[in-house]
C-alpha cells in the first residue's frame, strides 16, 4: 500500500485505481463508524460516504502520502467534511431543515452517551485547531478515523505518550466547549 501511495505521489494515476480495492473495506468501516454517530434517519449510507470521500481524495494532488495511517487519517477527515457539508445544507433548509445530531460517546470522554450537534462539534474542532492544530488533528484521527494511539503518533510524528496527553486535554476541552 505504501508503494502505491508513493507511486500516486509521483503522478501514477493507475496507482489510485490499484489502491481502491486494498483500502475499500477499511474506508467503509470508518464511514459506518461515523454514520453510527449520526441520527438514525440519515440519508447518507456508508457506501455513499466512502464514494464521496474517494472522489475528493482523487482530486487531492498536494499531499505527500507517508503511509497507510496517514492515508486513512486524511480519508476520515474528508468523510467528516462530507458529513459537515451535508449537515450545513440540511440546516440551511435545502434538505428539509433541522440540525444533524451524532452521538458523542466515550471517544471524547463523556461518561454517558449523548447527542451532540455535528455543526457544534465542527465549530469546536475549528476553534481547537486555532488553539492547537496538533490536538485538533489528533481528535480527527482518533474520533473520526478510528486510528490507534500508535498510528496517530506515526502520522503526526510525535511520541505515543504525547498523543495520549494531547488526546486527554483535547477531550476535556471539547467536552467543555460542546456543553456550552
Amino acid at each position: 500500500m505504501t508503494q502505491l501511495l508513493l507511486n500516486w505521489n509521483a503522478g501514477d494515476q493507475s496507482a489510485l485505481a490499484e489502491l481502491m480495492p486494498l483500502v475499500y473495506a477499511e474506508l467503509r468501516q470508518i464511514a459506518a463508524r461515523q454514520l453510527r454517530r449520526e441520527r438514525h434517519d440519515h440519508t447518507l449510507q456508508p457506501t455513499a460516504l466512502v464514494h464521496e470521500a474517494w472522489m475528493r481524495l482523487a482530486q487531492t494532488n498536494r499531499l505527500t502520502w507517508q503511509n497507510r495511517a496517514h492515508f486513512l487519517g486524511v480519508a476520515a477527515e474528508l468523510m467528516r467534511r462530507v458529513l459537515v457539508d451535508h449537515a450545513r445544507r440540511r440546516s440551511a433548509g435545502i434538505r428539509g431543515g433541522g440540525e444533524t445530531r451524532l452521538t458523542l460517546d466515550e471517544a471524547i470522554g463523556v461518561a454517558q452517551p449523548r447527542e451532540v450537534n455535528l455543526l457544534a462539534l465542527d465549530d469546536a474542532l475549528t476553534s481547537l485547531a486555532a488553539l492547537d492544530p496538533r490536538q485538533s488533528k489528533i481528535v480527527e484521527l482518533k474520533y473520526f478515523g478510528g486510528l490507534e494511539i500508535e498510528e496517530i503518533a506515526e502520522v503526526v510524528g510525535i511520541s505515543s505518550a504525547t498523543v495520549k496527553r494531547d488526546w486527554q486535554w483535547a477531550r476535556a476541552w471539547l467536552q467543555r466547549e460542546i456543553s456550552r
